[in-house]
């Protein structure tokens, strides 16, 4: 026989921890969606690499207009060291709350999980797009002295002496590492790399003679280009950079499948409510999109890029895909 009061007694309790469960969801949408109509209510913190690189550049122009438009203060948060994947680190372990932005670019989220067994954070999992930011080219330079004038001179050179011709990088995985090896792959030759402490050692490497060749940020080369210090044979990539008119792209040239440039990308920690990462995608896409913008940026050798999370996220999809082949098959490894 059913016992009906310890019944109505089971479904009472069933029925209160329905509510209890109820009671506890609703509070914390509602907070949701109060925390994103009050947003910024304090300083937004804005994360990016070592003080004077084009992503400081990029990160202060951006923070400076959002202050601007938010009435609030967006600090930029310098963390330099191991290419910008300290910082990374930082904002993956960041309340998801919209106060934390972090800078990405290849290095922290293309490249990362292939390159380091012990990352301490998922470069995909960890973040949620917001908005791409700015892209620069990378122009292959070699020094005066070098017997070549064309992209396709220098390739059949480095082929005639393979593991003989170097070129220099910012350093062991940085994007002009992974540019000079994707270059190895698509022309098929054995250009011998020399790692560098950054970009500008790199550079004066170059300049000095002590490589014959390098692969660097367009902003970095320019001035050493146009001062007649370097030849600089061509920008990875399809078409050429409007930073660099002078020029001429990699695809122009008839070697297609060079395409290689330094991104920067806005990001925030994974579990930001979603009304949140709208809104600053709006006010970073308006920022973005001025001429003020375009003008102040190419001045710096970048291009503004802004676009939606969904195109962002497609974005570092097929980034992920490329340089983890290329890592793969150059037998790239961090030391």
């Amino acid at each position: 026989m059913i016992d009906l009061s310890r019944r109505r007694t089971l479904n009472g309790a069933a029925l209160a921890a329905a509510l209890l469960a109820t009671a506890c969801v609703v509070p914390s949408i509602a907070q949701a969606q109060t925390q994103a109509q009050d947003w910024p209510s304090r300083p937004v913190r804005m994360i990016t690499g070592s003080v004077g690189g084009t992503s400081d550049i990029i990160a202060r122009f951006t923070a400076a207009r959002l202050a601007d438009r938010w009435k609030q203060q967006v600090v930029v948060d310098n963390r330099a060291g191991l290419g910008g994947i300290i910082g990374a680190q930082i904002g993956a372990k960041a309340a998801p709350d919209g106060y934390t932005l972090i800078v990405g670019q290849i290095g922290t989220h293309a490249s990362a999980n292939v390159l380091y067994r012990n990352l301490g954070y998922d470069q995909v999992k960890d973040f949620t797009p917001i908005s791409l930011m700015s892209n620069s080219a990378i122009a292959l330079v070699v020094h005066p002295s070098l017997p070549v004038t064309s992209l396709k001179e220098f390739i059949a050179l480095a082929k005639s002496k393979p593991g003989a011709l170097t070129y220099a990088s910012a350093g062991g995985a940085t994007s002009s590492q992974l540019s000079g090896e994707l270059f190895n792959i698509v022309a098929g030759t054995k250009l011998l790399h020399v790692p560098y402490k950054g970009s500008g050692f790199g550079l004066t490497a170059v300049v000095s003679g002590e490589t014959q060749s390098a692969f660097l940020a367009s902003s970095t080369v320019a001035s050493q280009v146009r001062a007649g210090k370097l030849r600089a044979l061509a920008v990875l990539a399809k078409d050429r950079f409007p930073g660099t008119p002078e020029i001429p792209s990699s695809g122009e040239l008839g070697v297609p499948g060079l395409d290689s440039n330094v991104w920067f990308g806005l990001m925030a920690p994974a579990g930001t409510p979603r009304n949140l990462i709208t809104l600053i995608n709006k006010d970073v896409v308006a920022v973005l999109g001025t001429p003020e913008a375009r003008e102040a940026l190419l001045a710096a050798g970048a291009e503004p890029t802004p676009s939606t999370p969904e195109a962002f996220a497609a974005f570092l999809k097929a980034e992920i895909t490329k340089w983890t082949k290329v890592i793969r098959e150059a037998g790239i490894k961090v030391e």
